[in-house]
């Protein structure tokens, strides 16, 4: 390894740019999920993500996984600055324990000595120089040693969608910021609990905002995950061959559907959960997942009455509105007038409208889940 004071030379970021943001439906669609729409100030959640990761690390070092041909074709229409080698694309989805190995064994090819700040492409972050201080923190205790690291955001109200991280022994301070060695990371809990959870102070919504060296993320995963280790190892000995493509699909098709305790594929339940490495850097800075209609609210700028308007893709789109307030209103090329209601999303799109309470907005997902099993495919 390089000598201690190098991280910086070794600093890697991997976007994964897979999901499907079934809760910003009908705007969020299977050819456009919500990483890749123009909600936030003209700007796509994938833009806003690579820039705030680019202020830190160059694009050469910056990779994307997302799950087909055409999620990467809008990957590289829209941040043309990451080299197309970088973006990786998984030949099915397998959640994100496999998604995180491919861009560890990719950029583990590049650079042994590689850490890696791992994020979703459809978060947001304020304020970024908080984000990157406590990344370079995390960055070097990884980097230094064989330690995963979670940055935990502080709770600023009991939430029962999010899993959460409890603290345990502090265990260095690195950049000015002292780690915690991890005492348990918990699913999402029931209101009771999440209350308990928020008033103690010791425990950290986890934003799988995680940072680790590819080396030592491989190695949990074979130790953990033996089958998928062997995937892994399997394909790592194919890249850069002309058999790299078709040994990436073929390994992919053995990759199981479940951990080997009958859980989801997932890093929290693959990894996190079990790993005895983990530190977690408590943050003080904004971070939401933009989950649904209500956070989109909360996040842009409002008017006088606490309105926000989106103008969708389509020319010629309007929204008047009388005595309405905390309203959120997606227009897309039609007049849109809204009277007297309080605290509701109206998004329209080509073929659908979503009307819903605000407080409501998580329930759109339900929506999407009758549709599919309607097999209406040309509303999704």
């Amino acid at each position: 390894m390089s000598h201690k004071e190098t991280y910086e030379e070794h600093l890697y970021a991997l976007i994964v740019a897979g999901g499907g943001g079934t809760r910003l439906w009908p705007k969020s669609r299977n050819a456009t999920p919500k990483q890749f729409l123009n909600l936030f100030y003209k700007k796509t959640l994938t833009q806003i993500t690579s820039v705030r990761l680019n202020k830190f690390i160059p694009w050469s070092n910056i990779f994307v996984v997302t799950v087909s041909e055409a999620y990467k074709k809008e990957v590289t229409k829209e941040v043309p600055q990451i080299p197309i080698d970088n973006i990786l694309v998984e030949p099915a989805r397998k959640n994100t324990a496999p998604a995180h190995g491919l861009g560890a064994l990719y950029i583990y090819k590049k650079d042994h000595d590689a850490v890696i700040v791992n994020a979703a492409a459809d978060h947001l972050v304020t304020p970024v120089k908080k984000y990157i201080n406590a990344s370079k923190a995390a960055a070097k205790a990884a980097f230094n040693g064989n330690l995963l690291v979670a940055l935990g955001i502080k709770p600023t109200y009991p939430n029962v969608g999010y899993g959460h991280i409890k603290k345990g022994v502090k265990f260095a301070i690195f950049e000015g910021k002292t780690l915690y060695k991890v005492d348990k990371f918990v699913e999402k809990p029931p209101l009771p609990l999440a209350i308990k959870y928020t008033k103690s102070g010791n425990y950290y919504w986890n934003a799988n905002q995680y940072v680790w060296r590819a080396d030592s993320y491989l190695t949990a995963l074979k130790k953990y995950e033996p089958l998928l280790g062997t995937v892994m190892d399997s394909i790592s000995s194919a890249l850069g061959t002309l058999e790299e493509k078709n040994v990436i699909a073929s390994q992919y098709s053995k990759i199981p559907d479940m951990t080997t305790d009958g859980k989801d594929l997932s890093i929290d339940y693959a990894v996190s959960e079990r790993a005895d490495n983990f530190l977690v850097l408590p943050v003080d800075y904004n971070w939401t997942d933009i989950g649904d209609w209500n956070e989109v609210w909360e996040n842009l700028d409002k008017d006088d009455s606490g309105n926000v308007i989106i103008d969708g893709d389509e020319p010629g789109g309007r929204v008047i509105s009388l005595d309405t307030t905390n309203t959120i209103v997606h227009s897309d090329g039609r007049l849109i007038v809204i009277i007297d209601v309080d605290d509701v999303a109206v998004v329209d799109t080509k073929n659908a409208v979503l009307i819903c309470s605000k407080s409501k907005a998580q329930n759109v997902k339900k929506i999407v889940e009758q549709l599919k099993e309607e097999k209406k495919i040309e509303y999704l």
